[in-house]
């Protein structure tokens, strides 16, 4: 796997990196050589140490965003999210007869761990009427939501909009 290190107000020291490489090579079973690693640290406020991994494996991302209060810890919680995410993408490549891509064949020819099965307890139906982005974020407030699907008034396609952290706002829209 190859390892692109990188921070944000905090300085990555040799024993960072290394501890990061340790941890996350750990995953190199799963993958094939020439897998990137896209590896983020920072410092928050508060000291709170965050730690991002992006791994684009075929067309999908897996990644995953651990804080805590020591680094150390924020990696060791990343590695073990990254394996649990990996295990539940391979049972569902394994479930579509999908074409492994980034991983290795080993990986893909060792049964899968049964997992959890994912199960839709409840669906919800409503009229959605045009509106726009920022009456959506309002609408999302009211309802106390993190997330609301509208139609967009200026593109006449679904949207959603979701609460980000430092109280700002995301805008997902559909790509053809």
């Amino acid at each position: 796997m190859k390892f692109v290190i990188s921070g944000k107000n905090i300085d990555v020291t040799d024993n960072l990196k290394n501890t990061v490489t340790e941890k996350l090579g750990k995953l190199e079973r799963y993958f094939n050589p020439d897998t990137e690693v896209i590896v983020t640290m920072s410092v928050e406020k508060g000291g709170r140490q965050k730690i991002e991994v992006t791994i684009p494996v075929k067309g999908n991302i897996i990644r995953s965003e651990q804080v805590s209060n020591d680094m150390y810890v924020s990696i060791d919680l990343v590695e073990e999210v990254i394996e649990r995410q990996l295990r539940k993408y391979k049972e569902k490549i394994i479930d579509r007869h999908q074409n492994g891509g980034s991983f290795r064949k080993e990986f893909m020819e060792h049964a899968a761990e049964p997992m959890d099965e994912v199960k839709i307890v409840r669906t919800k139906r409503f009229d959605i009427k045009p509106m726009y982005p920022e009456d959506a974020c309002v609408q999302m407030e009211l309802l106390g939501h993190s997330f609301f699907v509208f139609c967009n008034a200026e593109t006449d396609e679904i949207n959603v909009v979701y609460k980000r952290k430092g109280n700002t706002y995301g805008l997902i829209e559909p790509e053809y």
